[in-house]
């Protein structure tokens, strides 16, 4: 057992040495002109089982400058409660890492970021929140990942032979009225599921 928790220390170390080094390139990045430049990293542990995925950042993470930070957070934070999942086991963060500048150029030029945080994470589960991430995801060509299907909202799919995908509605536009919340709450108690299932660690 000691043995074992020695490899995961291992990993964590190197994982935390990956994800900051990911950050200072993000936050140094000069691939689209930005007037203020302000990254919005992930948020999380390094070695999470849930990847959360949103397309850009809201008011409040740019703010403090962290992905989930705010509304969306607190929201996820409180479902995670009630499914039982430990927040250690979660990474959140955005397609897109600029919150400044044209935003199609930063579209463009932020996948080399994401693929880097997927590689890094390892998740077991990536949970797609909208059709941009959707298809942000399926333009990624993760080695061995197989096309996400958009329609299969709330089912969790195949991505790549190690990582699942879940497909649910945008977070951030479905808190703004009962019937949108109540939709995605629908497709994301799918997570739960999902974690319930998995083999005792």
């Amino acid at each position: 057992m000691r043995e074992t928790d020695e490899i995961y220390e291992r990993y964590l170390a190197r994982a935390i040495r990956e994800m900051n080094s990911l950050e200072q390139d993000v936050a140094s990045c000069n691939r689209v002109d930005h007037p203020a430049h302000t990254p919005v990293v992930g948020s999380g542990h390094p070695l999470a089982d849930i990847f959360l995925l949103k397309y850009r950042a809201q008011p409040a993470e740019i703010q403090e400058g962290v992905a989930f930070y705010g509304r969306a957070g607190n929201a996820v934070l409180k479902s995670m409660r009630r499914f039982g999942i430990d927040p250690l086991l979660i990474y959140g963060t955005n397609c897109v890492k600029c919150s400044d500048g044209d935003p199609d150029k930063a579209a463009a030029a932020c996948p080399a970021w994401l693929l880097r945080e997927l590689s890094i994470v390892e998740p077991k589960i990536v949970v797609a929140m909208g059709d941009e991430v959707v298809e942000a995801l399926n333009d990624l060509r993760v080695p061995l990942s197989v096309t996400i299907d958009p329609g299969r909202v709330g089912v969790v799919q195949a991505f790549t032979p190690t990582i699942d995908a879940l497909v649910v509605p945008d977070l951030d536009g479905s808190l703004n009225d009962e019937d949108s919340k109540r939709t995605f709450w629908t497709a994301f108690k799918a997570l739960g599921e999902w974690h319930d299932a998995l083999p005792p660690y």
